[in-house]
């Protein structure tokens, strides 16, 4: 069998491994412990040219030398004084052993083994293979105690998300190319409606879309926002959105949309003015900006940058507001430079507002004040009762998904999920807490939707459709419908599950 060859770093030195795919993989793992200088309790990680954390066994994907894996000895000199059994609470040998007799007493009386006792033999074979050779590395926090030791925050200013210059420059160019092109009237009402599918667009596509918003809004005249400033604008946010699964810059864009189709469906404009109007727009195009794909929870537990710099508060919801901020501070990317100081101090004030009321953690504070506003009469004049409206309308537009058709909506939950576990996979394995709704060996898609839009998504939706009734139509009934649908998914599951269990 042939070889294959393995470049990889390993502080900051290049070498390189050659081993067959039927070499043991404890083998496999000497090789880079020899090359690391580890000893034999060190935990090693592996990660490919993505930052993503690899396993380290005779399946690793050969790559080349400008692509190398990069090794790193995350904890050193740990205790290998407690044994696998001890951390378990049992032997999984021992239980092989039982099942082993329990077979062979059954064959000695003549009888026919039940199929349970396969099926027990099968997931004891399962838990094994997972412990030595599982993909995601989830099972090191069952027997590795790392939580003493020191390790990298994955939030980063120069993280691999980041896209690269050379991307950003197509982009740029291509976004100039065709931001003069004349869009239908077709397309712009469309892009008024919940049921825009955001997939059928290329990223600097939807840039132009974005400037088209603030032409259709007539904000370019009313705010005297120049639009090549409107245009170097929404460059930089494109630039400062990550290459991650879910918190991306066409989440930004899905935000962006519903807000903007939300200001046409109830006449936002009339009913809370033009300034409000655009202070939502803007903070739906900024909400999430450099988001590093780890939520607060991991960042409050793993103690990172963030955490730090804001105190444990909204971390993440403060950074994207400082961003976007930094973003307006250039001159040439201000769409604000031309607006009186009071009304750029308003604008400002708004957007912190707005942006730190997505913070999942404030939903219930914010969704109740909204209730007893409705219950006691709400009143647009009233600055307090606006306020707390222009949350209500980005936070019903951050978590829309569910309100499009379910074509477009599917896809952007399987998005959220690859991100999900990408993060509890990384909680496992740095030994932090791990999220219910988050950890891929407890969670489905249906699971995961259900309560969620029973407790959250239809309570904020309806509750908006309290004040605006043309709403029920086209967002809470998609919402209701959505319910449906991963409700009869879940049984399916549950039935087939069942049927499973059942004895042949």
């Amino acid at each position: 069998m042939a070889t294959k060859v393995i470049y990889f770093t390993v502080r900051e030195s290049e070498e390189r491994a050659e081993f067959r795919d039927d070499f043991p993989a404890d083998d496999v793992k000497d090789i880079f412990r020899a090359a690391a200088e580890a000893g034999p309790h060190d935990i090693l990680k592996l990660y490919n040219c993505r930052g993503n954390i690899v396993n380290i066994s005779p399946k690793l994907e050969p790559n080349t030398p400008d692509q190398p894996y990069k090794l790193e000895v995350v904890a050193a000199h740990c205790t290998g004084n407690i044994t696998l059994t001890a951390q378990l609470g049992f032997d999984v040998g021992d239980l092989e052993s039982r099942i082993q007799s329990l077979e062979k007493k059954i064959m000695l009386e003549g009888g026919e083994t039940p199929s349970v006792v396969f099926d027990m033999r099968n997931k004891v074979e399962q838990f094994r293979e997972k412990l030595e050779n599982v993909e995601h590395l989830s099972w090191l926090g069952l027997f590795k105690d790392i939580s003493s030791t020191s390790l990298h925050p994955f939030w980063s200013r120069k993280s691999s998300h980041r896209k690269s210059e050379e991307h950003n420059k197509r982009l740029f160019d291509k976004f100039l190319k065709i931001s003069n092109v004349q869009i239908t009237e077709e397309v712009k009402l469309y892009l008024r409606k919940p049921t825009f599918d955001n997939w059928q667009w290329e990223d600097a596509e939807m840039v132009v879309l974005l400037q088209q918003m603030f032409i259709d809004l007539d904000f370019t005249s009313k705010f005297n926002i120049e639009l090549p400033v409107l245009q170097n604008f929404l460059y930089e946010v494109y630039k400062n959105y990550n290459h991650i699964p879910f918190h991306n810059f066409r989440h930004c864009f899905c935000v962006s949309q519903m807000m903007y189709g939300l200001s046409w469906l109830v006449n936002l404009s009339e009913t809370m003015g033009d300034l409000d109007v655009m202070i939502m727009l803007t903070s739906a195009i900024c909400h999430d900006l450099d988001h590093p794909g780890y939520n607060n929870a991991y960042q409050v537990n793993a103690r990172t940058e963030l955490a730090l710099r804001y105190n444990d508060i909204s971390p993440l919801e403060n950074h994207h507001c400082a961003v976007a901020f930094e973003i307006l501070a250039r001159k040439h990317c201000n769409i604000f430079g031309n607006v009186p100081p009071e009304t750029f101090k308003k604008i400002r004030e708004g957007m912190i507002r707005c942006i730190l009321a997505t913070d999942m953690q404030r939903h219930s504070e914010i969704l109740n004040k909204f209730r007893a506003m409705l219950n006691e009469g709400f009143d647009f004049s009233n600055k307090d009762h606006k306020d707390v409206l222009m949350m209500i309308l980005i936070k019903v537009s951050d978590i829309s998904n569910e309100a499009r058709p379910m074509d477009v909506s599917e896809p952007w939950l399987d998005c959220l999920l690859k991100e999900f576990f990408n993060q509890s996979d990384v909680e496992k394995l740095e030994g932090l807490p791990v999220a219910p709704f988050m950890d891929r060996e407890k969670v489905s898609k249906p699971s995961s939707q259900v309560g969620f839009i029973r407790y959250v998504l239809l309570p904020l939706f309806e509750s908006l459709g309290q004040l605006f009734p043309p709403l029920d139509e086209h967002i809470i009934l998609p919402v209701k419908e959505a319910l449906n649908y991963y409700t009869d998914m879940e049984g399916t599951i549950r039935v087939e599950q069942s049927k499973k269990a059942q004895p042949i």
